[in-house]
């Protein structure tokens, strides 16, 4: 099913998805020449990407797949709109969930107030927009 270096609380909400592989971008990012790595990710709608990104930043966000207790972001993501920012955010949060990783979502338009309380929690993903 889902490949060895999955965390497993990723590996379990990847399962509860419904994914018995992963995409080709999915794949790419986590092969070794990409690990701790910047890359260029450019794919097809649908293709997978936002879970791919999610999976590259697995080692920074968790600790031998706990959350790591650190009160800073350990990834901030910036989306061109609201939209997407928040289309993101939802990706990530079942995708994290499992795992209790806290995703904040700045972006224009919203309650200003709630996104300054969920960034003084602690958040360990931030996604916003410019």
């Amino acid at each position: 099913m889902i490949e060895k270096g999955i965390s497993a609380p990723l590996a379990a909400a990847l399962t509860a998805k419904g994914y018995e592989t992963l995409t080709a971008v999915q794949q790419a990012v986590l092969a070794p020449e990409a690990q701790g790595r910047d890359v260029l990710v450019s794919a097809q709608t649908g293709s997978g990407k936002t879970v791919a990104f999610g999976l590259a930043m697995a080692p920074q966000i968790l600790d031998g797949g706990l959350v790591s207790l650190a009160r800073e972001p350990a990834a901030l993501i910036i989306a061109p709109t609201r939209e997407l920012a928040l289309q993101v955010s939802r990706e990530l949060m079942w995708l994290y969930g499992k795992a209790g990783v806290r995703i904040a979502t700045c972006v224009g338009g919203m309650d200003a107030s709630k996104e300054r309380r969920n960034l003084s929690q602690g958040a360990q993903i931030v996604v916003g927009t410019p």
